[in-house]
């Protein structure tokens, strides 16, 4: 109570002096002691939460590793719809998005969106991103243009020239193996570089572009130049220079900068000089591309007694060095040392990709068993995911095993199953494999039902086998396609002349995709010609080779004579849908040979 009667009048000096309301009108309370009132005021209103432009991001980012770039700008329009302008980290996940995909023009126009007046503004990150579009694009000049007015202090934003958009701009440049424009570059911005940059790191980004380069060895004078300038080369500098040796197949060179790099660690006692797992796996891949088997194993030997982190990509490389140099033995070893050690660590777990490289060592020697065997682990013992690139090799390989043992009914089978499931390249290592099964199967028992010419004489001229122009019914270019859209229901491709009767070009089926446009406008290119001497071995293997659905076929003497417009002057077209007429299928040979031979 003490306390109460001094802090009160303390309190009544703050007060606005007013007459006490009397007693009889304030309501009665279980304490006597009067409060002062206080004037009732509205509740403030809380502020809407602004946007989550956090979370519009994180989108960005994951559509750009999908390279899904038109989803993004329909993403970014509805959110700029429905919060207003976006922020600069918005943008430039947008930009970002944009050279990802390769859409420089994309990521010029929203660099220049961000930069007016009522843009959101531009960054520095903005500035290195637009120069590593340029860069990937080679477009150079454009790119130097930028850095000219940052550097003048003309472009928008408070962005000054620094030595990490040098860098960005020079990494780029560098990827694409220009050397010249990069000692430009660095000429050009030798002030910023000296004062900010790192100059050993500038020297490895140009050994790192002559590797990309016809001459890789180039690399050795950048190091020399290093080191009259009194600059020690690092981890990352041997590196380079070891993968440019390996490049050029030197592989001598390349063991001798190993040797350096080691003594150098030892006589200055700098352990970031010690060799690491890159250097190792750099050197596996030279000697097994080499076939040096005693290297290799010297390698892996050296790697195993060395502190060198042995991770998953350097037990990869440990296999298909020893399997490319024809150490099957030693592959296996490595292999099981793998799995056993993968049981404790799972980041050593292989990929898809060993289980492969182990089954085609096995295909190429015939060993049926192994191969079967590696395929049913690669779907237990894999981490990732087995695309279905990998299920396709691992069936030709199980079929190319089978073939190199002998099995031709277990590769039939196989085949069978590869046709029906899969489509394969005749040029690729199932393709050669389908052909010996296809050769050992017969032409009757075949499992890719081919089709037979019986009729047509492969070294006689096209002329006996073409289909007369005017039985064609070509189309005049001025038509609109709406008007004729009903002869590409019957037909895949027409040709298209003009008003003098000559052949301007031929309109496939799938570029119909308007249909108030001309014909002309459907032409993708001149038509393919074909004199009427040519075999039509020829021309057959040129509409499968290149994918033509039609060939115009004109008169020896018109294809050399100086007459404007008798090249376009056709005689006859010699089509796919023709030849496929012309053919026959081999069950339906089969049956009616068959059927020959009863009624005889």
């Amino acid at each position: 109570m003490r306390q109460s009667l001094i802090f009160r009048p303390i309190l009544s000096l703050h007060e606005p002096r007013a007459s006490p309301p009397h007693f009889s009108s304030l309501p009665s309370r279980r304490t006597q002691t009067p409060t002062r009132m206080r004037a009732r005021t509205k509740p403030a209103k809380p502020k809407p939460p602004g946007p989550n432009l956090r979370r519009l991001t994180a989108r960005i980012v994951e559509l750009t590793k999908r390279r899904q770039l038109k989803q993004i700008f329909s993403e970014v329009e509805a959110a700029r719809k429905r919060n207003g302008k976006l922020n600069t980290i918005v943008m430039n996940a947008v930009m970002e998005a944009c050279v990802h995909c390769g859409d420089v023009d994309s990521a010029r126009k929203v660099f220049e969106e961000m930069s007016d007046p009522g843009g959101c503004g531009i960054d520095c990150v903005s500035y290195g991103i637009m120069l590593k579009g340029l860069g990937q694009a080679r477009r150079i000049d454009e790119a130097f243009q930028i850095l000219e007015s940052v550097e003048d202090g003309t472009s928008t934003g408070n962005t000054t020239l620094s030595a990490r958009l040098v860098y960005g701009l020079l990494n780029e440049i560098l990827e694409t193996g220009d050397v010249r424009r990069a000692n430009a570059l660095v000429a050009r911005c030798r002030n910023v570089l000296c004062d900010e940059g790192d100059s050993v790191l500038l020297y490895n980004l140009l050994m790192k572009g002559y590797i990309k380069t016809s001459f890789p060895l180039g690399a050795l004078t950048v190091r020399d130049e290093m080191i009259r300038q009194g600059l020690r080369p690092d981890r990352l500098t041997y590196n380079t220079l070891i993968s440019a040796c390996v490049k050029s197949e030197e592989m001598e060179k390349a063991v001798q900068l190993l040797s350096d790099m080691k003594e150098e660690a030892i006589r200055y006692n700098i352990n970031e000089l010690i060799p690491d797992g890159v250097t190792y796996t750099t050197l596996l891949q030279g000697f097994g591309k080499r076939k040096d088997a005693h290297m290799v194993m010297k390698l892996v030997v050296e790697m195993k007694r060395t502190l060198v982190c042995i991770d998953r990509i350097a037990y990869s490389t440990m296999v298909d060095a020893l399997l490319a140099s024809g150490s099957i033995k030693g592959a296996l070893c490595i292999f099981g040392e793998i799995i056993k050690k993968s049981g404790r660590d799972k980041d050593l777990i292989p990929k898809p990709h060993l289980f492969l490289s182990m089954m085609r060592a096995f295909a190429s020697r015939g060993d049926f068993d192994s191969v079967k065997q590696f395929n049913s682990r690669m779907w237990l013992d894999s981490s990732g995911s087995i695309y279905l690139s990998n299920r396709s090799e691992a069936n030709e390989l199980l079929m190319e095993a089978a073939i190199n043992s002998s099995q031709v009914d277990v590769a039939k089978r196989l085949l069978s199953s590869i046709v029906n499931e899969q489509s394969f390249s005749w040029t690729s290592r199932g393709g050669m494999a389908a052909i010996k099964v296809e050769a050992l199967s017969g032409f009757n028992s075949s499992k890719l039902k081919p089709y037979a010419l019986p009729e047509v004489l492969l070294d006689q001229p096209v002329e006996k086998y073409m289909v007369p122009f005017e039985e064609t019914r070509p189309l005049n270019g001025r038509l609109m396609l709406r008007d004729v859209v009903i002869r590409f229901f019957e037909e895949a491709a027409i040709p298209i002349i003009d008003e003098w009767g000559n052949c301007i070009g031929i309109v496939r089926r799938r570029d119909c995709v308007k249909l108030d446009v001309p014909l002309s406008s459907l032409i993708t290119g001149p038509p393919p010609f074909m004199t009427t001497s040519t075999a039509v071995a020829r021309v057959i293997d040129l509409m499968l080779d290149k994918k033509y659905e039609m060939v115009v076929v004109v008169k020896s003497t018109d294809l050399y004579s100086n007459q404007y417009g008798s090249i376009s002057r056709p005689v006859g077209v010699f089509s796919l849908d023709w030849l496929y007429k012309l053919g026959s299928n081999c069950e339906s040979l089969t049956s009616d040979r068959n059927l020959t031979y009863n009624d005889s």
